[in-house]
Parts: structure tokens; sequence; C-alpha cells
């Protein structure tokens, strides 16, 4: 299995588990507007990762990758803030800070590959 399949998988996992949380804070609060914050950025890094799949070009592939990257980036930031707040509880976040945390390092790692490889000119 290639470093993208993990990702993709690790991804999908971290997209069902933001829905689960979502799910529960919307049961125990009203804290919809914020909660659809996390739902937004922690759905959309599977989709980037699987859009990247089929990018136009090396450059959309890279691309794809950066906003996957912000969006688990934000996701992390949503989560820590719920967590701060007592918002939700630690086992949820522990479980899902870990796997953002994971998949930020190899969103990270394929960027820098694919900037020694060329296939990103800054």
């Amino acid at each position: 299995m290639n470093k993208e399949s993990i990702l993709k998988e690790k991804a999908f996992s971290f997209g069902l588990m933001v829905m689960t949380i979502i799910r529960s804070l919307k049961q125990k609060t009203k804290q919809s507007q914020l909660s659809n914050q996390l739902l937004r950025s922690g759905t959309a890094v599977g989709a980037l990762i699987s859009e990247a799949e089929f990018a136009q070009s090396k450059a959309d592939f890279v691309n794809k990758m950066y906003i996957a990257l912000k969006e688990a980036n934000e996701s992390d930031y949503w989560l820590n803030l719920f967590y701060q707040s007592g918002i939700i509880d630690t086992d949820s976040f522990q479980s899902a800070n870990k796997l953002v945390a994971e998949i930020i390092a190899m969103l990270v790692a394929t960027i820098r590959t694919a900037k020694r490889n060329g296939l990103l000119e800054r």
C-alpha cells in the first residue's frame, strides 16, 4: 500500500471521527455554528486528498495537498479550542488530535517530497 493510500484512509477515518464528534456536540449543546466549522474543515481534508489523486497536473496535485494541509491545521485548531473550553471530552479529543497530527505530518512529508522532486516551483 502506498503512502497516499494510507493518507487517504487516515483522512477518511478522521472525517468519520469528526462527524461523530459533531453529532455528539449537537446533542449536548447549541454550538452548531462553531461545530460546523470543524465539520467543514475535518471532512475537507479527505475530499481534497481524494481530488488530488485525479489532479490535472503535478502543480494541481501539490496545490490540493497544500489546501488539505491547511484544512487539517484548521481542524486541529477547532479540536483544541473545543477541548480547552470543555466542549469535547478527553477521549474524543485525544483520538482525533492524534489522528490529525499524523495526517498533518504525512501531508508535510508529501509536499516536501513533491518539492524535492521538482513538482512545485517556488
